[in-house]
């Protein structure tokens, strides 16, 4: 089934046992295989440089440097190498700050294995890993305590019905749902993504996401 030798996954977390859960699930797939392990922030940046994994599973909080720290170092160094966030959402504080830094997806730390190997798969896909629900609880309470919206020139730029689907991407909408709230065919939906995406010069949905509610586009609630 899996052709191509198989996708180096280190992982970071300073819970010893929960790194040994990852490391059975993972190593459990022919098409996984873990090459490392980190037990705090500095740990994980080194790590990933020597050993250039794949995928990082990377907790947000460590000893010694945090998770997001450690995402925006990583990021700076391996720019292709995809992040995937350990977490448990309704206790930390720095989840959005790990979308800023370019983490491309959240992996709950209780998650049945199952779903954390849809996770692994589909940020080594290219696809932002982030449940419609955490997307709105994190940025609600963004927007909340953040400070006020700026305008952003980038913004400007798209079309009424980009910027109408941007606002259906920031409710969490996938594209299948964007399609049958406005009367789209999906593949033009995706269409508007991918030019939504190149005209605010960002990495992926995600990005585009914070960059709505950042600029007043979208606001919790609407």
């Amino acid at each position: 089934m899996f052709d191509r030798p198989p996708s180096r996954v280190l992982l970071c977390d300073d819970q010893e046992m929960m790194r040994v859960g990852l490391r059975m699930v993972v190593d459990s797939q022919p098409d996984l295989t873990v090459i490392g392990e980190a037990a705090d922030g500095i740990q994980a940046v080194a790590a990933a440089i020597e050993l250039r994994p794949d995928v990082i599973l990377l907790d947000v909080r460590m000893p010694a440097m945090d998770g997001v720290t450690a995402a925006t170092r990583i990021r700076a160094a391996l720019p292709t190498t995809r992040i995937l966030m350990i977490t448990t959402f309704d206790l930390d504080e720095y989840a959005f700050a790990a979308l800023r830094a370019g983490a491309d997806g959240f992996l709950v730390k209780d998650a049945p294995a199952a779903e954390m190997l849809v996770a692994i798969r589909g940020v080594l896909r290219g696809d932002p890993m982030i449940a419609p629900s955490v997307t709105r609880r994190l940025l609600d309470r963004y927007v909340t305590a953040g400070p006020s919206p700026l305008p952003d020139p980038r913004v400007q730029r798209l079309t009424d019905r980009e910027r109408e689907v941007l606002g259906l991407v920031a409710r969490g909408l996938s594209n299948a749902e964007i399609a049958g709230h406005l009367h789209l065919g999906e593949t033009t939906v995706k269409t508007h993504v991918s030019r939504i995406l190149a005209k605010l010069q960002v990495r992926d949905r995600i990005g585009a996401v914070v960059m709505a509610y950042e600029s007043g586009l979208s606001r919790p609630g609407a």
